[in-house]
């Protein structure tokens, strides 16, 4: 039987399991990790072995939160010294319970400060980004140019070459899948057949139809690794388009994919087994 003294001294043991939960997953949150790891690509050219991409993914960025994971993980990239840096998406967020395709340019207002800090990110090549589905969903062309105004390029359906002498490979990426007017044929259209292509693609189940494409290598975000993950199950919740490849590295036909687990935060300023996350991708060409 379910006494009063015990039912009280039941709910006082839930409730401090819950803050000592959140205050775990609150230090948790500030804490960027390094993940490095090396990816062959069958099509890159020999000059571009050991060439290094630094991927960031989903901001999230407001006055409060995200602020501390954000300029740690600016601070991490610069002392790891890439030769390019991309930024996958999510800058902003929207509100929670939004409806599809409704639009809140209210936020857009955190897109400049975010992109000021990112200014900081110091590449060897240079550095781009997509634009997320919260961004997609806001104001894309006030984010896309606050982006813009502080030195990073948004690849909106189109690509460019990353050149290192008379070799080459491409950096493409796509409107946001969701809420954009995602076109890879456009962002590939220009690319000579046969050539090494690296695609930005903020939600990784794009991968599906990505990998049906001449893409080598798709760098997503979006999914947050669920933001909480629990060992043995997994994540409680996953967004749409980011519920099949949710986290880390994947091969899907003769596609890599690699999920970032992102930086910021939504719902709650909380991370379970997802500590921010800064990849440090070694490209190898394959002989």
């Amino acid at each position: 039987m379910l006494t009063r003294r015990r039912f009280l001294y039941t709910g006082a043991l839930a409730a401090t399991g819950a803050a000592a939960i959140g205050l775990d997953g609150y230090s948790e949150s500030n804490h960027p990790r390094i993940t490095k790891l090396e990816i062959p690509l069958a099509r890159l050219p020999e000059a571009f072995d050991g060439f290094t991409i630094a991927q960031l993914s989903d901001f999230h960025h407001e006055d409060h939160f995200s602020v501390v994971p954000i300029r740690k993980a600016v601070e991490v990239v610069n002392e790891l010294h890439p030769d390019l840096i991309v930024l996958t998406g999510d800058f902003v967020t929207v509100p929670i319970f939004s409806h599809p395709r409704r639009h809140y340019p209210q936020s857009a207002r955190n897109a400049e400060p975010c992109a000021e800090m990112l200014q900081s990110l110091r590449p060897g090549v240079g550095k781009f980004a997509v634009l997320g589905n919260h961004d997609a969903a806001s104001n894309p062309v006030r984010i896309t140019g606050a982006l813009r105004d502080h030195g990073i390029p948004v690849l909106s359906n189109r690509s460019v070459a990353i050149e290192r002498g008379v070799s080459r490979f491409w950096l493409a990426g796509i409107d946001d899948a969701l809420e954009g007017q995602p076109d890879l044929g456009a962002a590939l259209a220009n690319i000579p057949a046969g050539e090494a292509v690296v695609l930005m693609a903020h939600e990784p189940d794009f991968a599906d139809e990505s990998s049906l494409s001449p893409v080598d290598l798709q760098l997503s975000g979006h999914s947050h690794g669920g933001q909480v993950w629990i060992p043995g199950i997994g994540a409680p919740w996953l967004p749409v388009m980011g519920r099949k490849y949710p986290r880390g590295r994947y091969k899907v036909g003769n596609l890599t994919l690699y999920t970032n687990i992102g930086i910021g935060t939504i719902r709650a300023p909380i991370r379970l087994n997802c500590p921010p996350e800064v990849t440090l991708i070694t490209l190898r060409a394959q002989r």
